[in-house]
């Protein structure tokens, strides 16, 4: 094979995998982490409202699990260890367990895990941010991260999550549900 053929073939291939890591690199990658509870024989959820004046007035389909971004070489279940004390402002306690992975609609990955506990989301203290606000105004302002969180049963807390993640709370509810004993 003539040596230029060879080069243009590898020069291909070589662009093709940097594309490729390139949009890797450029979709997100989050790790969260769900508390539930068991309150009156009904399962209850801990969802968090993003901080800030983008969301300030929305609600339904605006609640999440607490996550964040995982950086490159973190371990992901570590990532979503961190973010969730960082939004609420403690330590995850308790056995954790995968519940899988969902992709938002702008292309976000979350990887989460769920653990049973208890807290009181009026105690919530969110790690903060900055932004321009309001815009091209000059002016920089710190917003909360998340500005609160609340227990939800199942039915409401699959009207408020973000819709890629009601897939996380139907898998919460396939790991929890214990069938009726029987009677025989």
């Amino acid at each position: 094979m003539p040596k230029q053929i060879l080069h243009a073939i590898i020069t291909t291939r070589d662009w093709q995998w940097r594309a490729k890591v390139q949009l890797n690199c450029m979709l997100k990658v989050s790790g969260g982490l769900l508390l539930y509870r068991i309150r009156n024989e009904r399962l209850e959820v801990l969802l968090v409202h993003p901080g800030g004046p983008f969301w300030a007035k929305k609600d339904l389909g605006s609640w999440t699990i607490p996550k964040g971004e995982i950086v490159p070489g973190e371990d992901p279940l570590a990532a979503a260890s961190r973010e969730f004390e960082e939004e609420l402002g403690f330590a995850p306690q308790g056995n954790l367990f995968l519940l899988g992975m969902v992709s938002q609609k702008g292309g976000k990955s979350v990887h989460a895990w769920a653990f049973e506990g208890n807290c009181n989301p009026a105690a919530l203290k969110s790690n903060t941010f900055m932004i321009e606000w309001p815009p091209r105004s000059g002016r920089m302002q710190e917003f909360p991260e998340v500005d609160r969180a609340e227990f939800f049963g199942m039915e409401e807390a699959k009207k408020k999550i973000n819709p890629a993640q009601v897939k996380l709370l139907l898998a919460l509810e396939r790991h929890t549900y214990s069938p009726p004993a029987r009677r025989d």
